[in-house]
């Protein structure tokens, strides 16, 4: 039976070396970090949801595998036009902290997942970052749906006549989601039906923040390193702005802003390059000369450019 279950996205950016690797071992692609977008998904919990179901910790154990190399969609419309990202890997982790319904430990299954750098993804990528494209949802299968109070299935009703979300003897009824046996994709979506699920912050600037307080032994490191961000943003900024400026004066029938286009999609190694290039062509347009010097004067005291 099709389950259709609603998660949450997360923030990440570009992949690490590692993840990177992970990537292209997956698709037997050669993809460059910057034209890769990597975030977390928190696919599913073990917490009752509001469709009064659950998946067991065993459950989500099973589904994690299934989930590797399924791809990304809209609100759950199978077609190649809908594919958005692709998962690489999964991981089931237990939260502790996390209260549960159950009285058993919380945990979720959380998967990485990437999406290309193209223009027709920028959109989608920056309502990731601002938050607005949070729920997702998970297609998967199950064998079957276990009552929690008699542990029959619920579909057999000459052995089990309990009723979700109606309580026996101080006990709530659910179903339990068991036996996965597929999972088919995952989608975004607005309304989730797992109230748990939602963006996992983790990877941006103020999971990092978090990091360095509660662990100090980080915190030089963590400081190091947005310091030389902060360094490597000003010099790819100031890289940008002079690639704009040569191309507007070796290839002037390029507009400003298609040059500033072109320099937001390159990386660093790309701007230094094309900067020597248009550097060449714009010293041959406009040869440098001592603001002083003037023809003729070779051969003189060495004063006469002086005379009034």
């Amino acid at each position: 039976m099709r389950r259709i279950k609603e998660a949450g996205a997360a923030l990440a950016g570009l992949p690490a070396r590692q993840e990177l690797e992970e990537i292209n071992a997956l698709n037997g692609t050669s993809l460059r970090a910057e034209e890769v977008y990597a975030f977390c998904l928190r696919l599913c919990d073990n917490q009752v949801d509001r469709e009064l179901e659950r998946f067991p910790r065993e459950t989500l154990e099973e589904l994690a595998p299934l989930f590797v190399g399924k791809c990304g969609i809209f609100d759950h419309k199978w077609s190649a036009h809908e594919q958005v990202g692709r998962i690489y890997r999964t991981q089931v982790v237990e939260d502790p902290g996390q209260p549960s319904q159950t009285g058993e430990p919380y945990c979720y299954l959380k998967a990485w997942a990437y999406m290309l750098r193209t223009g027709e993804n920028a959109d989608l990528i920056a309502q990731i970052e601002g938050g607005i494209k949070k729920e997702v949802s998970v297609g998967c299968s199950v064998a079957k749906t276990v009552c929690s109070i008699c542990g029959c299935e619920l579909q057999d009703r000459s052995r089990c006549t309990h009723v979700k979300g109606k309580t026996y003897d101080g006990k709530l009824c659910w179903a339990d989601l068991r036996q996965a046996t597929d999972a088919y994709e995952w989608s975004f979506v607005a309304v989730p039906a797992q109230p748990g699920a939602g963006v996992i912050k983790s990877l941006d600037a103020a999971g990092l923040e978090d990091l360095g307080q509660s662990r100090p032994e980080y915190r030089q490191a963590l400081d190091l390193l947005a310091k030389e961000a902060r360094a490597g943003r000003r010099y790819l900024a100031g890289l940008r702005a002079d690639v704009v400026r040569l191309g507007a004066l070796v290839q002037p029938q390029l507009r400003p802003a298609l040059l500033r286009t072109i320099a937001e999609g390159l990386d660093a190694g790309d701007l230094e390059t094309l900067r020597k290039v248009w550097q060449r062509q714009a010293d041959a347009l406009c040869p440098a000369a001592p603001q002083l010097w003037q023809e003729g004067t070779e051969g003189g005291t060495g004063d006469e450019v002086f005379r009034i």
